[in-house]
């Protein structure tokens, strides 16, 4: 289970448009993660920006890198989202697991 303080830490770092969206882009690519010059490409972010908010992410756990040859890959850390939600559904609905489901969109 999480410490209140690493959810702090996390949810504080996603507290901001553009690392929000980096974090949402790295979730929906998966665990193989994507090379930073591509993260730049997709979301128009300049590479020196986008260092300043990788670290922002790494320092929060939410995020890690491989190097592979010249390139830097970056991938959500799964374990850690999953912790956050985790901690912040613990007592969901009193323990009624029913009542937290979320319904269904209609069009």
């Amino acid at each position: 289970m999480m410490k209140p303080a690493q959810v702090v830490k996390a949810l504080a770092a996603l507290a901001q448009p553009t690392r929000l969206a980096i974090y949402h882009l790295l979730v929906a690519i998966g665990p193989e993660g994507i090379a930073a010059g591509q993260v730049a490409e997709k979301l128009k972010v300049s590479p020196a920006t986008l260092s300043f908010h990788f670290k922002t992410l790494c320092h929060a756990e939410l995020i890690e890198s491989r190097q592979d040859g010249r390139f830097i890959y970056y991938a959500a850390n799964f374990e850690v989202m999953n912790g956050i939600v985790e901690y912040l559904t613990e007592n969901c609905c009193g323990g009624n697991a029913e009542a937290c489901k979320v319904p269904s969109k209609k069009c």
